[in-house]
């Protein structure tokens, strides 16, 4: 998982609302209402692909020098950044059971105090991973 910038083609429809795509991600495609709201797709649109190429282990492209596209009347160039880290942690809840082992005296210790094995597991690994 990373952190990625890819340049995206903004295009203003007709009715005011907005296409995008991304040059050098095929098949990355998204719209929105306004400027606004086709950003904010944008940056969800270009997570998903990427995490799901990553998933894949398929080879992410390089993204291209932005001075390289011509933008035509009502289009646009600009950026859009994204975390696969960050969307896999807000998408990728689904929960996976793990077995551990631990002595007879530190699980008999936690059962009598109502310890949640899960919850103490899960909030260790949350401070190691993120910070």
């Amino acid at each position: 998982m990373a952190k990625y910038t890819f340049p995206a083609i903004l295009s203003r429809e007709d009715d005011g609302s907005y296409s995008v795509s991304f040059p050098d991600i095929v098949r990355c495609y998204t719209c929105g209402d306004d400027m606004a709201d086709a950003l904010m797709m944008a940056e969800d649109a270009l997570a998903l692909m990427l995490y799901d190429m990553e998933s894949k282990h398929e080879i992410i492209p390089s993204p291209s020098d932005p001075s390289s596209f011509k933008a035509k009347a009502g289009q646009y160039v600009t950026f859009i950044a994204c975390d696969t880290f960050k969307y896999q942690r807000m998408h990728n809840t689904k929960a996976v059971k793990r077995t551990i082992s631990l002595p007879a005296w530190l699980n008999d210790a936690a059962m009598e105090r109502g310890i949640n094995f899960s919850q103490v597991l899960q909030d260790g690994l949350k401070k190691i991973i993120l910070n």
